[in-house]
């Protein structure tokens, strides 16, 4: 790891223009690691394009530098020397941004994903780290920058948030010896909270009353099931995490092991996200549907319609969680 970083360090030196990225559908920690890199490399000088495959929504419009982010069309072209992929799994989860990429030109990986299958021309990859925003401080630290404010503000929120507040078991003593860093520079951490998930419209947490109610208990509620077909999801505001506030109200059912969201993702394609409360490692599930992520949180997509894709899946899920249960 600091052998890479110094390698990283290096580049960064040689190079004039990045092109910074992560995956498709960003969450805070992916937009926060990038806008933490891209304010320092701004700093000293360097030409630094943003990019993701849709503009951030307006509940993202607290993060500093958010403006820096740039949709990609059609007819996009950029030159650069450097790509920088954040918070990615494997390339592929990148999506349209793929096309960007040129031929000869390095690909610096960044990434705490335990699936990630190091795809960059340099990896600097660690399972352990809470975030990616955590590497992102850790970088810092060992090329010794002194933090501003607006890359400490944006760190805490990419770790506060990929953490579940410091609940999620990759919460560690180091990233706790981290926040407390942090936490030295002047913003409130109940400001960002209140920002990130105390902000919902009135007509959202109405309908999303309804919508939570509505939830298939599967092996003696071991197994937890939601499928959101497009007009379901059609009838929020893009600023409303519909699947994030799900999962944190659901996982509180006694008993539960997984839980699992499949979203109509256009004719023939379901989006599929985990969740685990056990010992059951969803991250190798996703995996094996060629997706990724965490051990207790991950994703993947199948080109079927959401009936096949929950068929393919429980098929999978359940015998995972009969194996738990009959320990």
């Amino acid at each position: 790891m600091i052998k890479n970083a110094k390698k990283f360090l290096e580049l960064i030196r040689q190079a004039r223009t990045f092109l910074i990225c992560s995956h498709v559908n960003p969450d805070p920690d992916a937009f926060a690691s990038e806008l933490a890199l891209s304010i320092y490399l701004e700093s000293i000088g360097k030409k630094v394009h943003v990019v993701a495959e849709d503009a951030p929504s307006k509940h993202m419009g607290f993060m500093p530098g958010i403006g820096k982010v740039h949709a990609i069309g059609r007819r996009t072209r950029l030159d650069y020397d450097v790509a920088v992929i954040m918070d990615c799994g494997d390339l592929d989860r990148i999506g349209k941004i793929k096309r960007l990429l040129r031929e000869g030109r390095p690909i610096v990986n960044i990434d705490h994903h335990v699936t990630n299958t190091k795809f960059g021309d340099l990896n600097y990859v660690d399972a352990k780290a809470s975030s990616t925003s955590e590497l992102i401080y850790s970088l810092f630290k060992g090329w010794q920058v002194s933090l501003p404010r607006d890359i400490a503000y944006l760190i805490y929120t990419g770790i506060m948030t990929d953490t579940g507040s410091f609940r999620y078991t990759n919460t560690s003593a180091h990233t706790h010896a981290i926040i407390a860093e942090l936490l030295k520079y002047d913003f409130l951490p109940q400001d960002i909270f209140k920002l990130v998930y105390e902000n919902v419209p009135l007509a959202d947490l109405k309908y999303f009353t309804q919508v939570a109610s509505e939830f298939d208990a599967l092996h003696d509620g071991a197994l937890i099931c939601v499928d959101l077909p497009k007009r379901i999801v059609n009838k929020f505001s893009k600023e409303f995490d519909l699947r994030d506030k799900i999962f944190g109200l659901l996982r509180s059912i006694k008993g539960v092991e997984v839980l699992m969201i499949f979203t109509e993702d256009g004719k023939n394609r379901t989006r599929v996200n985990f969740r685990s409360q056990g010992s059951v490692d969803v991250a190798q599930i996703a995996y094996y549907f060629n997706g990724g992520g965490h051990s207790k949180a991950s994703g993947c997509i199948l080109d079927c319609d959401m009936k096949a894709a929950r068929r393919r899946i429980l098929k999978r899920v359940a015998r995972e969680v009969v194996r738990i249960k009959s320990k």
